[in-house]
C-alpha cells in the first residue's frame, strides 16, 4: 500500500506534501533530517493528512496533482483546514 500525505513544521508551519510506502518510516526520515527538501535546524514535521493508494503509480499520480497547486490541493486544504497547526495571528 501507498501513502500520500502532508506534513507541516511545527515552527514554520510549511506545509509539505510527499508519498511512501512506509508512513512511520517517513516521518521519522524528515524529522532526522535527511530529506534535503524538509531539512531544518529546529522544530519537528508533524503528519496532518494522510490517503491510501493500493498502487504506487496513483499514489504518484496524486502527489503530482496535489504538488501543482491546482483545484487539487486547495479543495483538500480546505476540507483539512482544521489539521492544520495553528498560527500565533489566527490562536486569537
Amino acid at each position: 500500500m501507498q501513502i500520500v500525505y502532508v506534513i507541516q513544521h511545527s515552527l514554520t508551519k510549511q506545509l509539505y506534501i510527499g508519498q511512501t510506502s512506509n508512513l512511520q518510516q517517513r516521518l521519522k526520515s524528515h524529522n532526522a533530517n535527511q530529506t534535503k527538501s524538509t531539512r531544518r535546524k529546529d522544530g519537528e514535521w508533524i503528519l496532518v493528512y494522510a490517503e491510501a493508494y493500493r498502487t504506487k503509480q496513483d499514489a504518484m499520480n496524486r502527489e503530482k496533482m496535489l504538488k501543482h497547486h491546482g483545484s487539487s490541493k486547495r479543495e483538500l486544504f480546505k476540507r483539512i483546514a482544521n489539521c492544520f497547526i495553528e498560527t500565533k495571528s489566527e490562536a486569537g
